[in-house]
């Protein structure tokens, strides 16, 4: 499959030995490296019994990507379909809580008690009743990773670039409202596409009183 796909893309170049192999990785992963003119191709295990249709597209896709040529839009909307599909979203959801691991740390910061802030927006806008995930400050001190929640592990990391004097209450109880948000509108898939922040996601974002001087802050830092 990889072979044909190399002919289509590059049809004049002498199709050069592939290295393929399924790995156990901890996501959807798919790499492809080119070292001394050997083609070095991973596929998450997760693939491995995937259609043919499936495997041609990966090929299509990721040898596209190295040698730079434009991805036909078939094969882009045949993999997104497959990988955000219910069965294969709910299975690599499994492999992350099973393989993965997550770094926790604490919740504690020099400034900032996340579980303090957590609680306070609970009561504030979910009524007490959004249940609890696990708290955390990053290791490092991230700029474009702010925060995110992690539905696998059922947590929510905060970026300590936050825990600082400075920081106005508002911009870390803005940031933290958000990921709390996305505990309760889960990412859903809709048409083969995820909605990660779904129309009522955005609606209860709105209800922030500080919305926009909280955006303003996060954009300068």
């Amino acid at each position: 499959m990889f072979q044909e796909e190399y002919r289509e893309l590059r049809p004049r170049a002498p199709i050069p030995p592939f290295d393929i192999r399924f790995r156990r990785f901890t996501s959807l992963n798919t790499t492809i490296r080119l070292r001394e003119g050997l083609l070095y191709v991973r596929l998450s295990d997760l693939l491995e019994h995937a259609p043919a249709t499936i495997h041609h597209s990966i090929a299509h896709i990721l040898l596209a990507k190295l040698y730079r040529k434009p991805i036909a839009p078939l094969h882009a909307d045949r993999y997104r379909r497959h990988v955000s599909s219910e069965t294969v979203s709910r299975q690599a959801e499994h492999i992350r809580q099973t393989r993965g691991r997550k770094r926790i740390l604490t919740p504690v910061g020099h400034h900032f008690d996340l579980n303090e802030v957590f609680d306070s927006l609970n009561a504030r806008f979910f009524h007490g009743l959004l249940g609890k995930p696990t708290l955390t400050w990053s290791a490092h001190h991230a700029r474009r990773m702010l925060g995110h929640y992690d539905a696998a592990h059922n947590t929510i990391v905060v970026s300590r670039i936050f825990d600082r004097p400075n920081t106005p209450r508002f911009a870390i109880e803005y940031l933290l409202y958000h990921e709390m948000l996305h505990l309760k509108h889960p990412v859903r898939v809709k048409a083969g596409r995820r909605c990660v922040h779904s129309r009522e996601f955005q609606a209860e974002e709105r209800l922030f009183p500080q919305l926009e001087e909280a955006k303003a802050y996060l954009r300068r830092l």
